[in-house]
């Protein structure tokens, strides 16, 4: 489904990606999990084509991703909900739903169909979808974001951090909510990034630990996921 080739990125001229070499199967639950500044972000947005590779090659079910521009990677049913969730302040929660399907140009049947499911998997979402995008609390908007990366994502959903700052009772609705996607949409291929894992409860079918730009093997894994479970917070970490 999705591999990772051997990729490396850099940002500035400072290393952050660093010979990640890893495959995440269709329909798995695969959780990146790494301290701040550990490169989680980075390989999202690679991914997305947001940031240039310096080697390596990422694979969509065979397709290499590098000769697919940034702005047509949503068309291959890529669904993005960046860390910062960014909803367009002047349109409704509905609309900003229905933006990025109607922009890669699918019909009104389609984008219907996308939202029923979306609703679906994410209720919280229909007291909403009048509002506007800048009525929302930062809860909301992590929601409405999940629920905007749905609506085109029908192979490969990217959720970042998603799980940050939210309240216990909130946190427990997003949880819920992926639980509801993976029964709904059992092929879907998930990858969320969170800096505790011990977040993520028993949610994710694989973890993948990253410290400083490379993925960790086995054994410090399992040594960080121990660290990351007794603490809630992790400080920033400046690249070499």
């Amino acid at each position: 489904m999705l591999h990772f080739e051997n990729i490396s990125a850099d940002i500035l001229q400072a290393p952050v990606l660093r010979g990640i070499q890893a495959e995440v199967s269709q329909g798995s639950l695969c959780a990146v999990v790494g301290r701040n500044g550990a490169g989680k972000t980075t390989l999202l947005r690679a991914i997305m084509g947001f940031v240039p590779l310096r080697s390596g090659r990422i694979l969509l079910d065979g397709t290499d991703l590098g000769r697919v521009p940034a702005h047509n990677r949503a068309r291959l049913g890529i669904g993005y909900a960046p860390q910062e969730r960014v909803m367009f302040p002047t349109l409704s929660v509905e609309e900003n739903l229905r933006l990025p399907c109607q922009v890669i140009g699918l019909s009104r049947a389609e984008v219907d169909a996308r939202l029923a499911l979306t609703l679906e998997v994410v209720p919280q979402l229909k007291d909403m979808l009048a509002r506007s995008g800048a009525a929302l609390s930062g809860g909301q908007g992590k929601m409405a974001a999940f629920g905007r990366a749905l609506m085109v994502g029908t192979r490969l959903v990217l959720l970042d951090e998603p799980f940050q700052g939210l309240a216990p009772a909130l946190a427990a609705q997003y949880g819920d909510a992926l639980k509801r996607l993976q029964e709904r949409a059992p092929e879907l291929c998930v990858v969320v990034t969170e800096s505790n894992g011990s977040l993520l409860r028993d949610l994710p079918d694989r973890v993948l630990h990253i410290e400083r730009g490379a993925l960790l093997p086995d054994q410090a894994a399992n040594a960080a996921l121990a660290s990351s479970s007794s603490h809630a917070t992790f400080s920033l970490e400046a690249y070499p």
